[in-house]
C-alpha cells in the first residue's frame, strides 16, 4: 500500500512540474496574499556572498495568479547580480515591518512574464501612466531592463525585520525547538 501511495505521489509531483513547465508552485500564505492586494511596494533584500543580507529596496511589483511575484530593474543592480547566482530574497510587504517571507528569485525572459509586468505596472502605478519607469517590450528586449521572477518559499516569523549585515534566514524551514 505504501508503495502504491508513494507512486501515486510521484505522479501527481510529476504532472505538476509538467503544468507548471518546471517551475516550484509558489507557496504564499493567506496572510501574504491579502497584504499584497493592499500593498502598493514590496521592499526587497539579497544575500551577499558571505550570507548576510544586503539593505533592503522598495520595488513596485505585480503578481500572477499562482502568487509569483514579478519586479523589474537594471541589468547591473546588485539584486541581478545575486539573483544570477541563486541569491534568495526576504520580501516585506507593504513597509519594512509588514509581513515577511524568504523566497527563490530567477531571472525571466518568459514572453507572458514580460507582457504582465508591461501591462501591469500602468494599471498599479500613476507613474508609470505617466510614462516615468514605465516598462517596455522593446526595454527588455534591449536588454535596458530585466525583469525578475519571486516565487515564495515560506513565511518569516511576525515581526521578523531587516538587519543588514547579519546571517539571512534560510530557504528552508528552521528546526522546532523541544
Amino acid at each position: 500500500m505504501k508503495r502504491v501511495s508513494r507512486l501515486i505521489a510521484l505522479t501527481i509531483a510529476a504532472l505538476v512540474a509538467l503544468a507548471t513547465g518546471g517551475r516550484a508552485l509558489a507557496e504564499t500564505s493567506a496572510r501574504d496574499v491579502e497584504a499584497l492586494s493592499k500593498a502598493s511596494l514590496i521592499y526587497i533584500a539579497t544575500v551577499r556572498k558571505d550570507g548576510n543580507q544586503s539593505t533592503p529596496a522598495p520595488v513596485w511589483f505585480t503578481a500572477t495568479d499562482d502568487h509569483r511575484i514579478l519586479i523589474q530593474t537594471g541589468p547591473t543592480t546588485w539584486k541581478v547580480k545575486r539573483v544570477r547566482r541563486g541569491s534568495p530574497m526576504i520580501v516585506w510587504i507593504g513597509d519594512l515591518g509588514g509581513p515577511a517571507f524568504i523566497a527563490k528569485a530567477a531571472i525571466t525572459r518568459e514572453p507572458a512574464i514580460l507582457q504582465r509586468i508591461v501591462d501591469d505596472f500602468p494599471k498599479r502605478y500613476l507613474e508609470a501612466r505617466l510614462g516615468f519607469h514605465k516598462p517596455s517590450l522593446e526595454s527588455f528586449e534591449k536588454g535596458d531592463r530585466v525583469a525578475i521572477e519571486i516565487t515564495p518559499v515560506r513565511d518569516l516569523p511576525k515581526g521578523f525585520s531587516s538587519n543588514p549585515g547579519t546571517p539571512a534566514p534560510s530557504l528552508e524551514a528552521e528546526p522546532r525547538s523541544r
